[in-house]
């Protein structure tokens, strides 16, 4: 367990040099300066500014001062933000996405799984029907569709929510379920699949004719090797929540980490472009580990061992 824990942080590492060398220098290669918006920024005055940044200096050795800097988890200041760092922009940003991320992702899961499993159970019969209709929409209608969608209905004719912004519980359930939708709609597709394959195998015949009731079997019995692809889907399902929280809390004003990228990039924001593309590298990366970890958890056949492979 101890090798194969140390090898997968090998491999975040390796992963991590790759992703910030990669980002540092499609920064590098990006049209124009990062102080082409201000107008008033006189030769000399951008001269100074370029030397304040450490932009004056030859590539490689920015390359190796951010290289060295952001496995200390030093960003370096804000191009646009006077008087911040990266850092501190990520420490104010990322708890409204973190709220938002995680309400996501146990919505998707719930409603999901739930739908699956009724879908199966009422295989080809009305619940099986309308829980594949409703996948099918989460599926077919964008993140950034529903959301407007959303704020239409919830927010401006039936004024039952708030149409933005980030100062509630209330305000945070319309982002959530715009950005939770589509992968809701992939569990239940794959829950419904799994719970399928489950409930003809031989060991739920066997429980069944032991005479063991319905719900016995679907709950205690089946549900616990079906979900298994479903904790498989959690490293996707983090990544799809995250890259997905970008537009969503644009639209509805939330001050995450998303909105904050969004703005750097519009800003030409270097230094937060390059801080928070490696922060959330790290967030998927560890999430990729902690879901192996978890199925090894849920699934005890699986064990995971010292040459690194899971058995």
């Amino acid at each position: 367990m101890a090798k194969y824990l140390l090898k997968r942080l090998v491999y975040i590492i390796v992963s991590l040099f790759f992703i910030i060398t990669i980002t540092f220098f499609l920064m590098q290669a990006a049209p124009g300066s990062p102080f082409a918006s201000e107008r008033a920024l006189t030769p000399a005055l951008e001269a100074q500014m370029n030397e304040a940044y450490g932009l004056n200096e030859p590539i490689h050795v920015q390359y190796f001062n951010y290289l060295f800097s952001a496995f200390q988890f030093d960003f370096g200041p804000s191009i646009k933000y006077v008087g911040q760092d990266v850092t501190e922009i990520i420490a104010r940003s990322f708890p409204y996405s973190l709220i938002l991320g995680v309400e996501a992702i146990l919505i998707a899961l719930s409603i999901g799984v739930l739908l699956g499993v009724i879908a199966a159970v009422k295989h080809n019969k009305f619940g099986d029907y309308t829980a594949m209709v409703i996948a099918v929409l989460g599926i077919s209608v964008p993140s950034f569709i529903m959301a407007t969608i959303l704020q239409y209905i919830f927010a401006i004719k039936l004024q039952a929510l708030p149409i933005a912004r980030f100062e509630s519980f209330a305000h945070t359930i319309l982002p959530a379920v715009a950005l939770a939708t589509t992968p809701l709609a992939f569990i239940a597709r794959l829950m419904r699949s799994s719970m399928l394959d489950v409930l003809h195998s031989d060991y739920i015949k066997t429980a069944k004719s032991k005479g063991l009731s319905e719900r016995v079997v679907t709950y205690k019995h089946a549900l616990r090797n079906a979900i298994l692809p479903v904790v498989s889907y959690l490293g996707p399902l983090v990544v799809s929540i995250l890259t997905g929280s970008f537009i969503i809390e644009k639209i509805f004003g939330i001050p995450g980490l998303g909105n904050e990228f969004v703005v750097s990039v519009t800003n030409r924001d270097y230094t937060v472009i390059m801080g928070t593309t490696v922060f959330f590298s790290v967030l998927l990366l560890v999430s990729i580990l902690l879901v192996d970890l978890l199925y090894g958890l849920v699934d005890p056949r699986i064990k995971v061992t010292d040459k690194g492979a899971s058995k």
